[in-house]
C-alpha cells in the first residue's frame, strides 16, 4: 500500500525567477506525473496559471495544467474533476481561502484530491493554499499589532493537516498576536506561522522547513492562563507561559512530540548573493 504523499505548506511570494528551492522540491515530487495549479483561491485567477507554467517550465516541468471552478456546481463533474486524472501533485495558489473551502469542500474534487494524496501526489500550497490544508483555518485577523479578544475570524479547513493551524506571510505582516490569539482558542492545536518564500514540508507526522525564512510554532499545551472566554471583545489577549520554537531551512519538527531538532541549513545562490 502506497504511502501518503508529503504536503507542501509554503508562506507566499515563493521565489519563481532564482534558485525556486521551494518549486523544485514540488518538482522533485511528482515522480512524473503532471501538475495541476488549481486557482481556485482567486476571484480574478487570470494570470494565476501563465506565472506558474513559466516558472516550473524553467525547471524542467511542462506538464501543467489549470484547475479552476467559478461556481460550486462546476466541482461536482465535467472538465474540472477530469483535470486531476493522473496527476502526480496539486499546487493551490493565493487568494481567498474561502473560495477553496466553500467551491470545492465535501465535492468530487476535494475527494479526488484526498485520493491522489494518499496514494503518494504531493499536494502543495502557497498564501490562502497553505492556510486551507489545516482542519481549522485562520480567515481574517488584524495584523501588526496586539490580538484583541473580538477580532479573529476562522472556520473549517480541508483538513490535510491534523492538530494544525497555519499563517502565512508571517513575519512580513506581523501575524505574532492573531497567531497567538487562534491559539488561545484551542491549546490543542499547535500555530504554525510560515515566512513569504519559506515552506515546511509534510511528511506523515514531520516537517522540515525550507527556503529563505522562517517557520514559528507556537505550543499552548502547557499555558497557564488566557483571558480568551471572560474578557472584553476589544481587550488586548493575556496569556502565560507559551512556548515559540523558530525553525530556518533544515530544522525538523515531529507533530506528536511536539519537539523541533536542528537540522543542516543548505544556503541558495540568492542568498549567498545577499550575504556578499
Amino acid at each position: 500500500m502506497a504511502e501518503p504523499g508529503p504536503l507542501i505548506v509554503i508562506g507566499g511570494h515563493e521565489d519563481k525567477e532564482h534558485d525556486r528551492v521551494i518549486l523544485k522540491e514540488v518538482a522533485r515530487r511528482l515522480k512524473g506525473g503532471k501538475l495541476v495549479i488549481a486557482t481556485v483561491a482567486s476571484h480574478e485567477p487570470d494570470g494565476y496559471f501563465e506565472s506558474y507554467q513559466k516558472a516550473f517550465s524553467g525547471i524542467g516541468v511542462d506538464n501543467l495544467v489549470e484547475l479552476y471552478v467559478e461556481e460550486r456546481s462546476q466541482s461536482l463533474e465535467g472538465p474540472a474533476l477530469e483535470a486531476l486524472d493522473g496527476a502526480g501533485g496539486v499546487f493551490f495558489s493565493g487568494g481567498d481561502q474561502l473560495r477553496i473551502s466553500s467551491q470545492i469542500g465535501d465535492t468530487p474534487i476535494e475527494r479526488r484530491i484526498r485520493e491522489l494524496h494518499e496514494a503518494g501526489a504531493v499536494i502543495a500550497g502557497t498564501s490562502a493554499g497553505a492556510s486551507v490544508m489545516s482542519e481549522t483555518m485562520l480567515v481574517k485577523g488584524a495584523s501588526s499589532e496586539s490580538y484583541r479578544i473580538g477580532d479573529l475570524h476562522m472556520a473549517p479547513g480541508l483538513g490535510l493537516i491534523r492538530d494544525l493551524i497555519i499563517d502565512q506571510h508571517f513575519a512580513e505582516r506581523g501575524r505574532y498576536g492573531r497567531l497567538l490569539g487562534a491559539v488561545a482558542h484551542n491549546p490543542r492545536l499547535l500555530g504554525v506561522g510560515i515566512d513569504e518564500d519559506t515552506a515546511i514540508v509534510v511528511e506523515g507526522r514531520r516537517f522540515r522547513v525550507i527556503g529563505s525564512g522562517a517557520a514559528y510554532v507556537v505550543d499552548g499545551e502547557e499555558a497557564t492562563h488566557s483571558n480568551i472566554a471572560e474578557a472584553r471583545a476589544e481587550r488586548a489577549l493575556s496569556m502565560f507561559n507559551v512556548r515559540m520554537h523558530v525553525l530556518s531551512s533544515g530544522d525538523r519538527f515531529d507533530l506528536d512530540a511536539r519537539s523541533p531538532t536542528a537540522g543542516k541549513h543548505e544556503e541558495g545562490a540568492a542568498a549567498r548573493r545577499d550575504r556578499d
